[in-house]
């Protein structure tokens, strides 16, 4: 298990939602700090190609929005997308004006906009929440419902076939109510960590490093056993699955003032955590970055820490790739800084990889090597030549 690169260069993002479909990678809305969130504008889209290294914007990011559009998506954070069928569908999230309800789907083949009928018992709108994919439902659970001002507490299904909404009414002791948690299924259960919650008895923001999973064939919580190293509740992190295990990295702990860089593994089988250590340099701490799995590859972009969470070889990076930032030349502590960074980890590098990084290692002669090997090396350890998102001109 191995980072095999980091480049720069890509989509300054915060809080999007991306999904894998084939061999790239969508990436739909979040912010970047300083831009002006409370504008309706539509969603961009942002796509990777895991082939070559290279970011593209969608054409569809430059469609015209016009308020209260019922075709194109306002752009937004806090949202979530699921793939079913090579069709994105994109649910829920926020801008600094409104949360939003409305269904939308992206059609990868056609590349366009739709927003689906849905009926049934629709859910609230609301931002922080997760969905998951389980055979042709999305699951939905979770969150933070401006309607009502509070935490949602209950799990809901849209039927992907009949685009109809249900409430799914659970059995068994439920966990706590939270936001910006993950949520990921391995075979027919959803397993539930991490998140935000209120604390009653405390009376300030709880973080619970408690597992959780609801069995979706019986509609009932479970909180299992565990054993090993339990990792502390954070929210904001990433999770995903790879041979049906859960895999969480980096997240955010408010009442330790931590960002976190670390990554868990959790066997279903064992029930059992444990540290995951990788080879190659990882990602700094942040948070409301992107993981997505495509093939044996993790690919994680974006996200945001704060300056004083930086190390010092990081700000010099930081600086040399990011002149346009004055206030890094006075650090102050509340300051936050929006990555534009790929990371790629690769859990079963080839030996092709091993030799790649072992050519550029050792300042190996290249211009001997085949043409299709040299183009693999730029593109493996050439940065995007132009940041897609405008330069961080603000804290906000």
């Amino acid at each position: 298990m191995r980072w095999i690169t980091h480049l720069d260069g890509g989509p300054k993002r915060v809080n999007h939602a991306a999904v894998a479909v084939g061999h790239k990678v969508y990436s739909f809305g979040g912010y970047c700090t300083g831009e002006d969130s409370k504008a309706y504008i539509s969603m961009d889209v942002h796509v990777l190609n895991t082939s070559t290294f290279r970011w593209t914007k969608h054409p569809v990011s430059d469609l015209p929005y016009f308020e209260n559009d019922d075709i194109l998506p306002y752009k937004r954070y806090g949202h979530t997308a699921v793939v079913y069928e090579d069709k994105v569908y994109i649910w829920g999230g926020r801008n600094d004006r409104a949360s939003d309800g409305v269904l939308f789907c992206f059609d990868t083949t056609w590349h366009c906009w739709t927003a689906p009928k849905t009926t049934g018992a629709i859910p609230l709108p609301r931002d922080g929440h997760t969905a998951c994919l389980w055979k042709h439902y999305m699951i939905i659970f979770g969150g933070y419902e401006e309607e009502t001002d509070s935490f949602a507490d209950s799990v809901y299904a849209l039927d992907l076939k009949k685009m109809v909404w249900s409430h799914f009414r659970t059995e068994g002791c439920t966990p706590s109510l939270r936001d910006f948690h993950t949520a990921v299924c391995i075979n027919n259960r959803m397993y539930l960590f991490g998140g935000r919650g209120d604390s009653i008895l405390l009376g300030q923001e709880f973080y619970c490093n408690m597992l959780w999973f609801l069995d979706l064939e019986n509609c009932r919580w479970v909180k299992p056993e565990v054993t090993g190293e339990v990792p502390i509740g954070r929210r904001s992190h990433s999770a995903f699955v790879y041979n049906k295990k859960m895999y969480i990295f980096g997240g955010y702990n408010n009442l330790e003032e931590k960002h976190f860089n670390d990554m868990y593994e959790y066997d279903p089988q064992t029930s059992r955590w444990s540290v995951v250590h990788t080879v190659g340099d990882k990602p700094c701490e942040r948070r409301r970055q992107a993981c997505v799995l495509v093939g044996d590859r993790l690919f994680l972009f974006g996200g945001t820490r704060y300056l004083k969470n930086l190390s010092m070889c990081c700000l010099l990076d930081y600086k040399i790739s990011s002149p346009q930032i004055p206030y890094l030349r006075e650090p102050q502590e509340d300051k936050l800084i929006d990555h534009c960074d790929l990371y790629i980890l690769d859990f079963k590098p080839t030996l092709r990889s091993l030799c790649i990084l072992t050519v550029r290692k050792h300042k190996l002669d290249e211009s001997v090597l085949p043409n299709t090997l040299r183009m693999d090396i730029m593109n493996m350890f050439t940065s995007n030549k132009i940041t897609i998102s405008r330069p961080n001109k603000s804290a906000g």
